[in-house]
């Protein structure tokens, strides 16, 4: 099965997530998070960055659990621009 592209709003707010989770880490080493979520470096580099702009959800889980961020709070991230295009 092929997965569609995302669409631009899909990309806008696999960003707004990735700040978010740069915004919580602050301080901590990115391989610190990284390995405590069970990732590598190299992906929540990406995540950060937007590069990957859908991380899996379980990925998402584990981080929000490792930087003490409810995973509903990332949730309103994903979908703050998301849900005022659908509005319209």
């Amino acid at each position: 099965m092929v997965r569609p592209p995302l669409t631009p709003e899909q990309i806008a707010a696999g960003q707004r997530l990735g700040a978010a989770l740069r915004a919580a880490r602050g301080a901590r080493a990115l391989a610190e998070v990284a390995l405590a979520a069970g990732i590598s470096p190299e992906t929540l580099r990406k995540i950060e960055g937007g590069r990957l702009p859908s991380p899996a959800f379980g990925t998402v889980v584990c981080l929000a659990g490792v930087l003490h961020i409810p995973v509903t709070e990332l949730a309103e991230v994903w979908l703050s621009d998301t849900a005022m295009l659908q509005a319209s």
